[in-house]
């Protein structure tokens, strides 16, 4: 069981683990254990979701979900199988947090007149420097 939220929480059969070779930390090891932990949510088809936190999970995880609505997490960091398991459900319990997280309303900013006619006096007072390095105009040519 992964505890997301209070509210909410990922039983363990709608988790699939698979292992494979890691190329991280581990020596020789590396060649022999598999050691990288994937682990597969499959979110379009949960139970423990309701309608709209999927819907708010598949808007704001879509580059991180696959077309069949599979979310893939992959640890490979420390040595052994265990460890990178934890990793790989703590990053998917982070995910998931984040993504079902109230986002604040954005309040757009007014930008004070003052700011604008500095930012318009500095650019007047640059063109002039600009102009002046240009020399004189020869007028007999």
């Amino acid at each position: 069981m992964v505890q997301v939220l209070a509210h909410l929480e990922i039983p363990d059969d709608e988790l699939e683990f698979a292992t494979s070779r890691s190329s991280g930390p581990g020596g020789q090891n590396v060649n022999k254990v598999n050691t990288r932990v994937t682990v597969l949510f499959d979110v379009g088809h949960s139970s423990a979701l309701t309608d709209e936190q999927r819907d708010l999970l598949l808007a704001r995880l879509g580059g991180r979900i696959s077309r069949a609505g599979v979310l893939r997490v992959v640890s490979q960091r420390h040595r052994t199988q265990l460890a990178n398991r934890e990793a790989a459900l703590e990053r998917l319990a982070e995910l998931l947090r984040q993504a079902l997280a109230e986002q604040p309303e954005r309040v757009p900013v007014k930008i004070p007149a003052a700011v604008t006619a500095r930012r318009l006096e500095e650019k007047r007072q640059r063109g002039a420097v600009k102009k002046e390095r240009s020399g004189p105009i020869d007028m007999d040519e």
